[in-house]
């Protein structure tokens, strides 16, 4: 059986689908056969993030009703052979949906795939539950603000409710200058906030932004320092002990952070 793997946050805006689209872009490119789920419905994004907004033909919707199989729902990534996508409606809620005909539709992607990476809606309410329902682990996407770190510890509770207990948190858009000038909240402050460990910390990177506007992901440009850290925080959800990366050009401020990972 395959892993289910839930990337949430407890609000909109702090990175979490372009996480998952990096994500599981990463582990395709590792050799796992990945799947990525938009279960945003509604509001669905990750196919634009993956370049794949006019390929869609059915939904994750479509599936849990019966109205299509797994397999006519599922769309090949164009740059990863081991990527697939299965999008989210965009004119139905969650409400829609029976509960145990999305455990069953869960149930068989985790045996036909080794991962699937699913991006939840922003919040705890609606979609959220039926994103987690079948979850191995969970990833929760923040930033540094208390607001977005208010939101995870919500965000977190709630999955520890449903039995989730496999959670780690990537803290994005950092910037080591506005850190050290008291503009953002401090690594430290942020993991005692939230008593997870941290799996990874994503810098502002432009690179990230442009890679979007060319239709690429982060971890396929080499010169993106977002991208890199993508790809460390992946070799390390597949067990493999990576050193922290030093964003900044003052020597040793991410050094200092070792003691805040996943060990």
């Amino acid at each position: 059986m395959g892993k289910i793997i839930i990337i949430a946050s407890g609000k909109g805006g702090t990175g979490k689908t372009t996480t998952a689209a990096n994500i599981g872009a990463a582990l395709a490119s590792r050799g796992r056969l990945v799947v990525l789920v938009d279960m945003d419905m509604g509001l669905r994004n990750l196919d634009v993030a993956l370049g794949l907004e006019n390929s869609i033909v059915y939904d994750i919707a479509d599936v849990v009703d019966g109205a299509c199989t797994l397999d006519e729902a599922l769309i090949r990534d164009k740059r990863y052979e081991n990527l697939y996508f299965i999008p989210a409606p965009q004119t139905r809620d969650a409400s829609s949906l029976d509960k145990d005909k999305v455990r069953m539709v869960w149930e068989g992607i985790k045996s036909r795939f080794d991962y699937c990476v699913a991006d939840a809606p922003a919040g705890v309410d609606g979609g959220f539950t039926y994103a987690a329902m079948c979850a191995d682990s969970a990833v929760i996407v923040t930033m540094p603000e208390i607001t977005a770190l208010r939101d995870a510890d919500r965000a977190i509770s709630v999955l520890e409710d449903m039995g989730v207990t496999d959670i780690k948190v990537i803290i994005n858009r950092i910037r080591a200058d506005m850190i050290g000038k008291g503009i953002m909240m401090n690594m430290d402050d942020c993991v005692d906030m939230l008593q997870v460990p941290v799996i990874g910390i994503i810098p502002d990177d432009e690179e990230l932004i442009s890679a979007a506007l060319k239709g690429n992901l982060a971890v396929s440009e080499g010169n993106s320092r977002a991208g890199r850290a993508f790809l460390n925080i992946t070799a390390r959800l597949l067990g493999e002990d990576v050193p922290v990366m030093d964003f900044d050009e003052k020597e040793g401020f991410f050094k200092r952070m070792k003691k805040l990972f996943v060990k």
